[in-house]
């Protein structure tokens, strides 16, 4: 008499696990026809226009090099604080880092400043809950994402991946570093990795508080705005730039979309760093014509000391179209290589929490800013090649001759792109 009650629960599970590692519909199936350069004003038009804000003018990029530089920078914009602090972010594990952030955020709280700080579930597991209760503690608005709950097991799957902190609406980090041990020091072995992350001042800044506050109204229903968190701001430089996000929630084919059509636009160059590097079979398409039609693309990944084994096989397994067409390829060497970069032309620099893989196009929460500056792109450039140096090349020939067992494992983690 149980088996059928056993059997419509097991068949319920079953349907509430594949509702909650389902990718969703595929809504970019066929290629973007190339109709103009990386330079022409159209391009410019296009990217605001179907991403969303329009590109803004006004703005200065400082690039932030590994956690020597990125955390005390980061650190002092937050003590610097007079009205708001706004910080949302993926990874916040314990440690000392993260000491440093809870005690920073905690003590801005304490002196009166509106602090809000949202957390993904997933990645602040291993989050020391002390940091919660002091946050908390001293008037600091803290909110997990997505954290558990029955009526809401659909949305188990769609984390957080955006890292943004934006201190009184006039300063604005991004980039692709966690608050976590790996992420301090300077690359220097392999317990310390490699990362970049941005420190934006001008206009731009807005869009950069208006996606926090997309995904903190998701959480709290509740919408913070004024002049304490949209302040009018003076332009702070000559740099063109627009940030924009994606969910699964809404537009969350957004990078991609984002991708291809820079991809597609490119002429001289694309230069692309990616912590995760899993593409689908449209995209490889977009590189692979990039490169038929003269365009030098060159890759950076992590090599054997990335932190997920099963990405590496995965990226691996999707090369072979990318190397026949000439596609240089490079494996990062002395550490985990966390960055998150695309530069075109030396034009057109994008940066933030996207990685190139179909969890970041398809599942994720992602922010990435969009900069048109040549002087900028060309400062990302020289620390690509500086990465390059480090870095091991995989020609044609060596991939085509890698090891049987790693052929055979190959065959079987391509069942896992929709998840990786």
């Amino acid at each position: 008499m149980l088996t059928i009650p056993i059997t419509a629960f097991v068949t319920l599970v079953i349907i509430l696990v594949i509702a909650n590692l389902s990718s969703g519909e595929k809504k970019i199936e066929h290629k973007i026809d190339r109709l103009y350069a990386s330079d022409d004003p159209q391009f410019l038009r296009s990217m605001g226009l179907l991403l969303g804000p329009p590109v803004i003018s006004g703005n200065r990029f400082e690039m932030l090099l590994n956690g020597d530089h990125i955390f005390p920078s980061m650190l002092e914009g937050i003590r610097s604080a007079r009205r708001t602090i706004t910080f949302e972010t993926f990874i916040y594990w314990s440690g000392e880092i993260g000491e440093q952030f809870a005690q920073a955020l905690a003590d801005k709280a304490r002196e009166g400043v509106a602090v809000h700080v949202l957390l993904d579930w997933v990645g602040s597991s291993k989050m020391d809950k002390r940091y919660l209760d002091m946050l908390r503690d001293a008037g600091a608005e803290v909110i997990q994402y997505h954290k558990p709950h029955w009526t809401g097991l659909g949305r188990m799957n769609d984390r957080t991946h955006r890292k943004l902190l934006v201190i009184d609406g006039h300063i604005g980090f991004t980039g692709g570093v966690g608050i976590a041990p790996e992420w301090t020091g300077h690359a220097q072995d392999e317990k310390h990795w490699r990362d970049t992350h941005f420190r934006v001042e001008g206009p731009v800044v807005g869009h950069m508080q208006a996606v926090f506050m997309d995904n903190w109204v998701k959480a709290t229903g509740n919408v913070l705005h004024g002049p304490a968190y949209f302040p009018d701001v003076e332009p702070m430089g000559d740099g063109l730039a627009h940030m924009f996000s994606s969910s699964p929630s809404g537009g969350s084919d957004d990078m991609q979309l984002m991708y291809l059509m820079a991809i597609t636009a490119a002429t001289h160059s694309i230069h692309l760093a990616s912590a995760y590097f899993v593409p689908d079979k449209l995209t490889i398409n977009a590189i692979v014509e990039a490169a038929k039609r003269g365009v030098k693309v060159r890759i950076i990944m992590p090599g054997k000391r990335i932190d997920t084994h099963t990405v590496r096989e995965a990226s691996r397994a999707c090369w072979g179209d990318l190397l026949k067409a000439g596609v240089e390829m490079y494996e990062y060497q002395p550490t985990m290589f966390h960055c998150k970069l695309l530069v075109v032309d030396e034009y057109l620099v994008s940066v933030g929490s996207t990685n190139f893989d179909n969890r970041s196009f398809k599942l994720n929460d992602e922010a990435n800013l969009n900069i048109y500056d040549r002087d900028f792109a060309r400062q990302q450039t020289a620390a690509f090649a500086d990465d390059i140096k480090k870095s091991q090349q995989i020609t044609l020939e060596a991939w085509m001759h890698r090891p049987f067992t790693e052929k055979l494992i190959e065959k079987f983690v391509p069942l896992l792109d929709s998840q990786l």
